[in-house]
């Protein structure tokens, strides 16, 4: 019993330093406003998945560890990720019951949310333009969310994580 909770926690581990390294890796100039939100991504997954597990705390962990990695502002991606995530977690069994393209459209809502909300959190602090091309992103995740749902599925249900 405490091994399988042990390999629950490192799979879930795992997935987040994947999705942390893919957020942080730098992609070729104008590349960079359609970048996906993996960090985005897996955490949904797993709010989804295993509220009890995961939750809006989680969110705020991973983006402050985002902030440091980037060296932004620390705690704007952060309390933003954890807004976010509190809206899908307190919808999550609706969000469960929805067809796989409802919750890609819904991802790429709440992908788009995280956009404005990281981008009034830093025009607070600092002067920064809104580029209205990074909401590209939402469309991008909206259209790998099935996919990235599929996957994490699978590995959650091979690893037998509860």
């Amino acid at each position: 019993m405490a091994n399988s909770i042990f390999r629950g926690r490192l799979v879930i581990l795992c997935s987040f330093l994947i999705a942390l390294t893919l957020q942080t890796i730098p992609w070729p100039g104008t590349l960079d406003l359609i970048r996906p939100s993996w960090l985005l991504l897996v955490t949904c997954y797993w709010v989804l998945a295993l509220p009890h597990r995961v939750n809006v705390g989680t969110a705020l962990i991973l983006g402050l560890l985002w902030d440091l990695l980037l060296g932004s502002t620390l705690g704007i991606r952060g309390m933003m990720m954890s807004v976010v995530i509190y809206i899908a977690a307190l919808n999550f069994l609706v969000i469960r019951n929805m067809a796989l393209w409802q919750q890609a459209i819904l991802i790429g809502l709440l992908s788009m949310l995280l956009d404005v909300l990281i981008f009034f959190g830093e025009y607070l602090v600092q002067d920064v333009t809104f580029n209205p091309v990074s909401l590209w992103s939402g469309l991008i995740n909206c259209i790998l969310w099935p996919w990235m749902f599929l996957l994490m599925r699978r590995s959650r249900r091979h690893w037998h994580v509860r």
